[in-house]
């Protein structure tokens, strides 16, 4: 009942979720299998660097999906199923996340608890927001929950070499498509080898299966990487040093703090007292499992506090351990109350699905619940909506399209699915490749900085002075993050350069935009005057960041 209740949630998220959240859920994982299987796609900085930081064991997961459509011919029948496929695969790889962690819960806590434990699960804010997405970080949860499941928790108990296995297994498999996941078990392995320091020969075994398992998924993530790049690539290593180096603050730098008083209230919500709590009574009663699991949140949120880049999904594999610490103090709470105890008095408490829980807690626990079903069905729509308006239109030689807005605004050929848009030029999109190479990352500026700094002069200096009504491919839309581009970037920084690469632009057909961008000074004037007009809008006004407001515009030339 557990798996088919967490699958249909999943599976419903997964298939109905219309807002945009992270560029990462379509550049990082759909795209490249989408070249892949295809031939065409979009290809970012961290797969066409000189020292390329993506593997492709994570988007090889969308592979067998692209195969079968591309195979059967639905595809070019049913273009929107190249949407829906890859999320039938990231939904039902989203509910393991909830299935396991009624398994952690049973043996962090005991029986009593796995109800309290899957119904946070269940109600949480940020699962609904990112666990059925095709984020490295989602599966990364996922994989991390089972191999807790499989950690031997009692070093006294008879000890269970293939269970352990598959602890090491999954572990290894979560490092594999995150190496970042290392840092909690860094610490889990090194309390279980404290552990077993009395018992040598189970110490020997446990080094012995880590090593000989690392050894094999390290080896074909070198063979899957290999094959993929043409050359000798171990993208493990270059994305920790990628991330251990400034490059990585290019995208955003936060204080130590931001992951205690920003990332931590917003995974957990209205569960946070409860979470506290959990984490003082593991403190207070000492209890061995529950200590263990808290430690290892302390010290993945210490570690990863000391990286100036930081995002609230990249403690979301500790979500999982956190709903557990708030089980306990849940069940904590319950078992304390005598009003739980009398037969006469039974009004103060619920029995939802085997979860004794105060009415009042359980009003407070739901609270998020119409938040999630707004940022699923509701928030930023207007990026992915604009991609099935440009997928129906009519294929034409003529058709061009350009991307006025922030780097990595919408999906790309993976939700578009235009071969006839795949040749160079048809269809860009302002780039953001970071300083690669460079000494100055502080000053450094990319080409979505250099055109919202002034959107008209950009046009007028980077634009043809007429309209060509023959919409011919842009000759250099963007920059290609190669060895010329980091050599290229290198002598502009020794000559104190601009940072402008010489980019050229065709006026496309269709010119899509957020709002915003109509409110920069002369820029609507500076449109219609080239003959373009508004032929469809989508989305909300609202959005954090001033550059994406006033919803999705599309614009087309000659429109009456």
């Amino acid at each position: 009942m557990i798996s088919l209740l967490s699958v249909c949630l999943r599976l419903v998220i997964a298939l109905f979720t219309r807002g945009f959240f992270q560029p990462d859920e379509y550049f990082q994982a759909l795209e490249p299998a989408h070249k892949i299987v295809f031939g065409y796609g979009h290809l970012t900085w961290e797969w066409l660097s000189p020292q390329p930081v993506r593997g492709v064991l994570y988007p090889a997961i969308n592979i067998p999906a692209y195969w079968v459509l591309k195979a059967s011919g639905l595809d070019r029948k049913y273009s929107t199923a190249v949407v829906v496929a890859p999320r039938l695969i990231h939904g039902l790889l989203a509910a393991l996340t909830d299935i396991w962690v009624c398994k952690l819960a049973r043996e962090v806590l005991g029986e009593s608890y796995v109800g309290a434990a899957y119904f946070l699960s269940l109600t949480s804010f940020f699962h609904a927001m990112s666990l059925s997405r095709s984020l490295s970080n989602s599966l990364e949860t996922s994989l991390t929950t089972i191999a807790l499941s499989h950690f031997l928790w009692n070093v006294k108990a008879p000890f269970p070499p293939a269970r352990l296995r598959r602890c090491i297994f999954f572990a290894a498999l979560a490092c594999a498509i995150r190496p970042t996941n290392g840092i909690i078990w860094v610490y889990m392995f090194s309390v279980l080898s404290l552990q077993l320091g009395s018992h040598p020969r189970r110490l020997i075994i446990f080094t012995r299966d880590a090593v000989v398992i690392g050894a094999i998924v390290l080896a074909v993530s070198f063979v899957l990487d290999t094959l993929f790049y043409g050359r000798p690539t171990l993208t493990l290593l270059n994305f920790l040093c990628v991330n251990a180096s400034p490059v990585s603050s290019f995208y955003g730098s936060s204080p130590w703090h931001y992951y205690l008083l920003q990332a931590i209230p917003i995974l957990c919500t209205t569960t946070l007292p409860f979470v506290l709590h959990g984490c003082l009574l593991a403190v207070k009663k000492s209890e061995v499992k529950l200590k263990i699991l808290t430690g290892c949140v302390a010290w993945t949120i210490g570690v990863y506090s000391l990286l100036g880049h930081k995002e609230w999904r990249f403690l979301h594999p500790l979500l999982p351990m956190l709903h557990v610490l708030g089980a306990r103090s849940l069940g904590e709470l319950y078992n304390h109350d005598p009003q739980a105890h009398r037969s006469r008095r039974p009004s103060k408490t619920k029995q939802l699905a085997g979860l004794p829980l105060r009415t009042c807690y359980l009003v407070l626990l739901l609270l998020p619940v119409p938040a999630s079903v707004y940022v699923t069905f509701f928030h930023c729509t207007g990026q992915i909506e604009v991609m099935s308006y440009l997928r129906a239109l009519p294929v034409d030689d003529s058709t061009t399209i350009g991307f006025l807005m922030p780097c990595h605004s919408t999906p790309w050929q993976a939700y578009l699915h235009r071969p006839d848009l795949a040749h160079p030029g048809k269809m860009w999109a302002l780039g953001c490749e970071p300083p690669l190479m460079v000494r100055d990352k502080a000053g450094y500026k990319d080409q979505t900085d250099l055109f919202f700094e002034s959107p008209k002069a950009y046009m007028l200096s980077h634009f043809p002075p007429e309209v060509d009504p023959s919409f011919p491919p842009s000759p250099f839309p963007s920059s290609i993050p190669d060895q010329s581009f980091v050599s290229t970037l290198a002598a502009m920084e020794s000559h104190n350069n601009s940072w402008d690469m010489g980019w050229r632009h065709e006026w496309p057909k269709y010119i899509v935009m957020f709002g915003a961008l109509l409110r920069e000074p002369n820029v609507l004037s500076l449109l219609q005057e080239k003959g373009y007009r508004e032929i469809w809008k989508g989305g909300q006004e609202w959005d954090g960041d001033e550059r994406r407001k006033g919803g999705v515009r599309v614009w087309e030339h000659g429109t009456l």
